[in-house]
């Protein structure tokens, strides 16, 4: 007999039972567990919520719900209070009528009201300079437990960067917390269940601060943007057996003493004098007599608000490839490290020397090929140097830097004395914690190697924010970059939380007209209305994550946004043109990096092109938003602006002969991927895209805008024989020259270096800089065919329907979706087609078979009816097709 279909992997608002929330209508979801049983569905749920892990449903009993949803079902129970814990459960019932009940899973409220925080903000009465840090304050206190403790909780958030402690024991696994957010509106706290920490007696509570983002450098802009110094607030809660409650809270009775961190920096990087080290500081029985009273300070007027999103976290580790090169130079030999693999993070060092000596720690990405040396030119003006002082431990000592990270693959050590070996560096992969659920492979290894890029691409810049590179003086959150890379973001990695707290930070980017700036959170000195393509991100992103994991409630939560900003445009335009140049203002970034002839960074595409034609995109997007959210009003209002803008654009942009103002790539490529010039005249702007690409040798030279629509264009329009030469080329510029190489990431130019001409403008030439790394989305959606039906979003309902082409025999890509793993990987012979598919629980699928008409079709090696090869109706389950026919 069949085992019932049981529900597993709960979450409350895409988290795992999440601490410190503040949503009073959280939403729950889950996945269906039925072992690929065909047409394994739901019929119907019930979700019950109390206060204790087994008791009675006290808070909500939604009742038996004749419902398959199994995603974002809101909680209508009672109204919980700060510190509140609900457990809850789900009881489904599948199509065999059979019923099965999760495991229970919980959320728990955070300090919902202000006066809920005794807690003062304090830190040292140093303070840093435009470009000096102070050390980091180490700050502690000693409290007393004497009675029996039911639960405990710290509630902790810093301006800068915390390190938090509770006898000894780090709390948590989270770094660099607690993120980054535009300080002079929000900082985010985090909860942390710390009951075992505790013991009975004397307790010690203490933290480390650093610079980080706040008082720290960012952009390229000096130390100290949103304040001159780091500080701490913190409180835990002790609930005792009784009933009884204390709260140990930061105030002016902590202490406070500067140890072995003498500096840190973000992007110059971390000392550390092991000489300095506060052995046992943060223990109860630690002599703190000539630490010194903290300073406190005023609460600043800004938001504290929960973590909606996953921290950054270290990932994983790597170890040289190789033993160290030892490379002779003045005044002293240096040591080279190669991890094999551009990362964002940072070092673990293990040393052993005399007490006073000084290694200096430098990064690199790349190696000048001229002389294999350490380049650097391309981070400018970030140090990314750190410098550890030894102690002198006779057996030896370890050290990991707190408060800065690094983009590189190769580490260069200097002032050791004697050999080193390969283990005396490991690499600590940090980015903000997106777990995998993507992956793609083939038959060419190339392409594998350029989905590996890509996806490590995306962990080296997905740290707090969705930044442009994790190296140089800039690491900033480029909206145009985010918004071209989203949907292969989402393939990759589980980015839901990630961007829901991004989209916040664009809100509270907002221009007061309505505009969304460049870069979020939002830094002075770049313009504060994005531009094209780059202020799109505030409305393309809520959307693609709507689509892929059918987040109704973010549309919701920021659908005031999104119209003021389409308001914005309006307003701003000329004749309904965007960046209109007779306005004789700033037009945006153009086609960034484009290589199209026209000498100029922001490539040879008119800017109010891409303007206009990125408006008529977000407006439509805000027509199909408002008639998700049920405003039929807005959506007609903004069906019919779409239509407005659309005949402005064909009215000034494209002609009857099929031509398009600008005749480059990116200008065809805009105007059909938005379906902005007539339907009779599509199939002459394709002619024109085509003839430009093969006149160049099936080169392109699309930019960050371009690129990204590129290949779908050629493959909608029916040239997937084009799209594929484009993904073979091994000339730059193309998706596989820096694969060749030998790149581990994806560049920011597509001749980041060649042979011809070496290194690309130093001033800007990242190796780790993921817009080009989107035709990743291509290979998942048009090689494999696994494409969301945005009727019913989140892959309620998933469309199959892979194109082979080019040089490949194979491929196979696997999703694990919100409904659970999809699958298609198929191969292809001499007159055969095997195609393998998985249609998770509670979902299903429409395939269309790549294969001639009459091919014979079978399945698991029965012959299998189908009155239509290209609408294939497919249940939940696995499948192992094959198709034939005479080659």
């Amino acid at each position: 007999m069949p085992s019932p279909t049981r529900p597993v992997h709960l979450r409350c608002n895409h988290l795992v039972n999440p601490l410190g929330q503040h949503d009073s209508a959280p939403r729950l979801s889950w996945q269906l567990a039925a072992g690929n049983r065909r047409g394994a569905k739901q019929t119907a749920y019930r979700i019950t919520v109390a206060t204790t892990r087994h008791g009675t449903a006290d808070l909500w009993d939604s009742g038996v719900v004749k419902s398959d949803a199994t995603h974002g079902i809101v909680y209508a129970g009672k109204t919980l209070g700060s510190r509140q814990r609900a457990w809850w459960r789900v009881e489904v019932q599948d199509e065999l009528g059979k019923t099965a009940t999760s495991a229970p899973a919980y959320w728990e409220m955070g300090l919902l009201d202000a006066a809920d925080w005794s807690a003062q903000w304090i830190g040292s009465e140093l303070s840093g300079g435009p470009e000096a840090s102070i050390p980091s304050p180490y700050l502690r206190t000693v409290f007393n437990v004497n009675k029996p403790v039911a639960d405990a909780r710290l509630f902790v958030t810093s301006l800068g960067l915390y390190e938090f402690s509770i006898n000894g024991q780090r709390v948590g696994e989270e770094q660099l917390a607690p993120g980054w957010t535009d300080y002079a509106k929000r900082v985010q706290y985090q909860a942390y269940d710390v009951t075992a920490l505790l013991k009975s007696g004397d307790n010690a509570a203490g933290s480390i601060l650093g610079d980080g983002w706040y008082s720290g450098r960012i952009g390229w802009r000096a130390r100290g943007y949103y304040g001159d110094r780091p500080k701490l607030l913190a409180q835990i809660v002790v609930t005792y057996r009784d009933g009884s409650v204390e709260i140990v809270a930061t105030d002016a009775l902590w202490k406070t003493y500067f140890g072995a961190i003498v500096e840190n920096d973000i992007m110059a990087g971390e000392t550390h004098d092991a000489r300095r080290e506060l052995t046992g500081w943060n223990q109860p029985d630690y002599d703190d007599g000539f630490w010194t009273s903290v300073t406190t300070f005023p609460a600043p007027a800004i938001e504290l608000s929960p973590s909606i999103g996953p921290l950054v976290r270290a990932t994983q580790e790597i170890k040289p490839i190789a033993p160290p090169r030892k490379q002779d130079g003045w005044p002293e030999p240096v040591w080279i490290f190669d991890l094999g693999q551009n990362i964002a993070g940072r070092i673990r060092l293990r040393v052993k020397g005399k007490a006073g000596q000084m290694l200096k720690i430098r990064y690199a990405e790349i190696l000048d090929p001229k002389d294999n040396s350490f380049y650097t030119d391309n981070l400018r003006a970030a140090r990314c140097t750190d410098f550890y002082i030894l102690s002198g431990d006779a057996d030896g000592e370890t050290w990991e830097p707190k408060f800065t990270f690094h983009g590189f693959r190769y580490v260069e050590i200097s002032g050791h004395q004697g050999e080193m070996t390969a283990d005396a560096v490991t690499g600590i992969v940090l980015h903000s914690d997106t777990p995998r659920t993507g992956d793609f492979s083939c038959n060419d290894e190339l392409i594998n190697q350029l989905q590996r890029n890509i996806d490590w691409g995306q962990r080296g810049n997905f740290i707090e924010v969705p930044t442009d590179c994790p190296q140089r003086n800039e690491r900033l959150g480029w909206m145009g970059d985010a918004q071209v890379f989203i949907r292969t973001a989402a393939w990759n990695r589980d980015v839901q939380g990630f961007f829901n707290k991004w989209q916040r930070d664009i809100a509270d980017a907002q221009g007061k007209e309505g505009q969304f700036p460049a870069v979020v959170p939002h830094v002075d000195g770049v313009p504060p209305d994005g531009g094209p393509a780059w202020a799109d991100a505030g409305i393309i992103c809520p959307w693609t994550v709507y689509l892929c994991y059918g987040d109704r409630a973010l549309l919701a939560q920021h659908y005031d946004s999104l119209k003021r900003f389409i308001a914005y445009l309006k307003k701003k335009s000329r004749n309904l043109i965007r960046v209109h140049p007779d306005l004789g203002e700033w037009q945006g970034f153009g086609d960034w990096l484009a290589l199209d002839g026209s000498g100029k960074v922001d490539g040879g595409t008119p800017k109010d092109l891409i303007g206009t034609a990125l408006f008529a995109y977000s407006t439509s997007l805000a027509a199909h938003i408002a008639g998700v959210l049920g405003e039929k009003q807005d959506a007609a209002t903004f069906t019919k602006l779409h239509a407005q803008i659309t005949r402005a654009y064909q009215k000034r942009y494209v002609s009857g002969d099929g031509l398009v103002t600008g005749l480059t790539q990116t200008a065809y490529v805009l105007t059909l991927q938005f379906d902005l010039a007539p339907e009779a005249l599509r199939p002459k702007l394709l002619a024109e895209l085509i003839r430009d690409l093969e006149q160049r040798g099936n080169l392109l030279t699309t930019g960050f805008v371009g690129a990204s629509y590129l290949p779908h264009v050629l493959s909608r329009f029916g040239r997937i024989d084009v799209a594929y030469k484009l993904l073979h080329q091994k000339k730059w510029p193309s998706w596989l020259y820096a694969v060749t190489q030998g790149a581990t990431t994806i560049w920011e130019r597509w001749d980041g270096w060649t042979p011809e001409k070496g290194f690309q403008d130093k001033g800007m030439n990242s190796f780790n800089h993921y817009a080009y790394g989107a035709i990743g989305c291509w290979l998942y959606q048009v090689v494999t065919g696994i494409e969301i039906d945005p009727a019913q979003p989140g892959y309620k309902h998933i469309l199959l329907a892979p194109q082979p082409g080019g040089e490949l025999k194979q491929a196979r890509a696997n999703l694990n979706s919100i409904h659970g793993e999809i699958v298609s990987a198929w191969k292809l012979g001499n007159g055969r087609f095997e195609w393998e598919i998985v249609v998770p629980a509670n979902t299903t699928a429409t395939a269309t078979f790549p294969v001639p008409a009459g091919a014979k079709l079978a399945e698991s090696g029965k012959p299998f009816r189908a009155a239509n090869l290209s609408a294939v109706k497919l249940a939940a389950g696995r499948y192992k097709f094959t198709a034939t026919w005479k080659a």
